[in-house]
Formats: structure tokens, C-alpha cells, sequence
């Protein structure tokens, strides 16, 4: 079941956006992103560390797509 999440995309077209902004996070934060999807040798602070990145950059997007701001 590696690699595999429930999660489901509302917009699947954003696929590779977010992986590209996983990557970015993860480039930023020290954080090697597994090849094989299982993140079952990370510890809760090095993927808490990634969601929280992750989430304040999509709110940032968001606020500046409101905001009219691109």
C-alpha cells in the first residue's frame, strides 16, 4: 500500500502542481522525499514539518488569488 493515499483531489488536474510544491517544501526544509512513497522511516516532525509548509503556501496562493493578485 506504499504510495498510495486517501485522500482524493477535489481538481485532479492538480496532480502535479502539488507534487511540485511537495518537492519545493521538501527542497526547502532539508526533507528527502522517498522514492517509493512510504514515509514509515520519517519521523512525525520531518512530515508535520512538510504539511504545515505545505498548507501555509497554498493558503498564500489563495490569498493572492482572492486578493486578485497573481
Amino acid at each position: 500500500m506504499a504510495g498510495r493515499s486517501s485522500n482524493t483531489l477535489v481538481v485532479p488536474q492538480a496532480t502535479a502542481a502539488l507534487q511540485q510544491l511537495k518537492m519545493e517544501a521538501a527542497q526547502e526544509l532539508g526533507v528527502t522525499i522517498p522514492q517509493d512513497g512510504y514515509y514509515g522511516n520519517y519521523t512525525s516532525r520531518e512530515t508535520g514539518s512538510l504539511g504545515g509548509y505545505i498548507t501555509k503556501r497554498l493558503v498564500q496562493l489563495a490569498e493572492q488569488q482572492l486578493s486578485g493578485r497573481q
